[in-house]
């Protein structure tokens, strides 16, 4: 099967991201996908208040913080 410009076009449109990651990767051999631990610094009464909701909903700190970051959008 041929490909011409115009199915390139929307193949390319439609895998932008997947493309993207695959260029990034390339450039630094790091996949964007996972998790990664990291050391944060946080104020004693956010400590408490993130405690307070792991407790209510059940959920990880950071899972917690994910959502929270991922709703500013």
């Amino acid at each position: 099967m041929q490909l011409n410009d115009q199915k390139i076009a929307e193949i390319k449109h439609k895998y932008r991201e997947m493309f993207e990651i695959l260029e990034n990767y390339d450039k630094t051999r790091e996949w964007p996908i996972g998790r990664a631990r990291i050391d944060v610094t946080l104020d004693k009464k956010v400590i408490k208040k993130l405690k307070t909701l792991k407790e209510k909903t059940g959920k990880p700190i950071s899972r917690i913080i994910e959502e929270a970051i991922k709703n500013l959008k």
